[in-house]
């Protein structure tokens, strides 16, 4: 992942950089093509894991969807050369700028997440004369077993919409004659590894489907959302996610009906381990029990180990030998969260030395900010180096 020829530049590197494998980007979207493809599925890239335009570009270059949560989303997505008929607009608060935005741009689906929803993209299609197509988030109550901050389809959260309002839905679905039901969308959470989640999740489609069919209401589409996970301790060895076992496991569960449509919204295992994060160290320090590797990377530029406790693999790239040596990896903004590692073995390490941060190709750049007043992290591409 970190070619020779960036190791040989280490000593002249400004940090932090962010690295991007734009050879391991494609080998990964090949991948997750080719075993959609198997199974007629279709896959909107989720715009919110990465949107440098060099990555945009790429993905959108497969043919691929997109999936969006703003309006500044579905424009960039238009910008990379997403068609508008492959864009969904997912989210559970999109403001009627937005959504009206999403219907001059005629894209092809809103993924509703509550009855109000419905009624305001109702008005606003009625008012520019337009029909909205819709698809329901229900909110299937399934634990993902994941981090309880990007767990997403249990019921006390704030995502789908609930079996009640499914019921009030389907007694009043003749009143919103702007909008076109048009399918199902589920997605219960992120990072998960178990696929017998996803086998649980299509048992429980199987059971709406029937009670929507119940009530005289045919589905053309299912959104199986997304939440497939990456290898974060051995990023160097399991590079690309099992993708044919992913789909497999819906094909073999999910009972579809004549004709209907697939879809799924993957981010993170597409794009996170294309991604290192450089960051040079700037200090070593001792405490009473513990040595610090103090690095100019911080929570700014990587958010997630501070905001969910987050493992990342964390490797000196110097390799100065002494394996044994141990080391928390702390940053400089004034926060104690500002802590990406805790005594993990970096051998020899002193001041200057380059730790590469993998697995920092999703939810790393895109939710950077300037606390502190810090500078962006620079970017490199593996496609643009000499």
């Amino acid at each position: 992942m970190i070619p020779q020829n960036l190791i040989h530049k280490l000593p002249k590197l400004q940090t932090p950089l962010y690295f991007y494998d734009m050879e391991l980007l494609q080998q990964t979207l090949d991948s997750a093509a080719k075993a959609s493809r198997h199974f007629g599925y279709h896959i909107h890239y989720a715009l919110k894991a990465n949107f440098n335009v060099k990555i945009l570009e790429s993905i959108s270059a497969t043919g691929m969807g997109a999936d969006c949560v703003s309006g500044n989303e579905i424009i960039k997505a238009l910008q990379s050369g997403f068609h508008p008929g492959k864009i969904v607009f997912a989210g559970v608060g999109k403001s009627d700028e937005e959504i009206r935005l999403a219907l001059e741009k005629d894209i092809f689906a809103f993924n509703c997440e509550s009855l109000q929803e419905i009624e305001v993209v109702n008005e606003i299609a009625a008012s520019l004369g337009k029909k909205a197509r819709i698809f329901l988030r229900l909110n299937p109550d399934i634990e993902a077993h994941t981090h309880k901050n990007i767990t997403t389809g249990t019921a006390e959260t704030k995502f789908g919409i609930s079996p009640l309002e499914t019921e009030l839905y389907l007694k009043q679905q003749e009143h919103f004659n702007h909008t076109e039901l048009i399918g199902l969308h589920f997605h219960i959470g992120s990072q998960i590894c178990d696929f017998d989640v996803f086998r649980e999740l299509s048992l429980k489609v199987n059971e709406i489907q029937d009670h929507f069919e119940a009530n005289g209401i045919q589905i053309q589409h299912l959104n199986m959302g997304g939440g497939l996970g990456i290898d974060y301790k051995n990023p160097t060895q399991n590079t690309i996610p099992d993708f044919k076992g992913y789909f497999e496991t819906f094909h073999q569960h999910l009972k579809l009906r004549p004709g209907q449509q697939v879809h799924f919204e993957l981010g993170r295992a597409l794009v996170a381990q294309c991604g290192v994060l450089l960051s040079r160290v700037l200090y070593i320090k001792s405490g009473e029990h513990n040595r610090f590797a103090i690095i100019d990377a911080s929570m700014t530029d990587l958010l997630r180990p501070a905001l969910y406790e987050a493992y990342h693999k964390i490797e000196n790239l110097n390799n100065n030998g002494n394996t044994d040596a141990v080391f928390d990896v702390a940053g400089p903004v004034c926060e104690s969260s500002d802590v990406f590692a805790r005594n993990i073995p970096l051998g020899k390490t002193v001041r200057g030395d380059i730790l590469a941060i993998y697995s920092t190709g999703a939810y790393g750049q895109v939710m950077s900010s300037a606390y502190n007043l810090r500078s962006p992290a620079r970017t490199l591409y593996s496609d643009e180096m000499e």
